[in-house]
């Protein structure tokens, strides 16, 4: 296990995830990628047929990279990486899809990530992003509940 990847979305759980891939790295000497990623809206139409406008969320994007950046440098901050070599980054995009893709661009061999307690109901009308990175991952995820400590 040389890389391991924490996906991090500012959550308890995904702090608790971070602070576990910490063990499992320095048991393993492995180096840490820590990312979170911001989910840029779909664009959004409206007007008549013919007439209409585009809403630019260029501008959002930013103001929410620059909150995702300040989140992930906070609990960062919080960690002890004594002898662990990690990096961080904030990507932009659909989160289960950006995890999936930096796993595989950066040769990730296991991801460590948090499950908030969604219901089953509303797991299956919501979707999970960390249901569908299990699903599609080509590397093993170690999957921490919210009830673990």
């Amino acid at each position: 296990m040389k890389k391991i990847l924490v996906p991090i979305d500012g959550s308890p759980v995904s702090i608790i995830a971070a602070e576990k891939a910490v063990e499992l790295a320095k048991q393993n000497n492995s180096e840490l990628r820590f990312i979170t990623v911001v989910k840029v809206p779909d664009i959004v139409r409206y007007g008549e047929e013919g007439v209409g406008y585009v809403v630019d969320y260029t501008k959002s994007n930013a103001e929410l990279t620059k909150q995702q950046t300040k989140m992930l440098d906070n609990i960062i901050a919080e960690i002890d990486f004594s002898g662990i070599k990690f990096e961080k980054k904030v990507l932009l995009g659909e989160p289960y899809e950006e995890i999936l893709k930096y796993a595989d661009e950066e040769n990730c061999d296991f991801i460590v990530m948090g499950r908030r307690g969604f219901s089953k109901i509303k797991r299956f009308f919501i979707g999970s992003v960390t249901q569908r990175v299990i699903s599609n991952s080509s590397c093993p995820v170690l999957v921490i509940n919210e009830t673990e400590k």
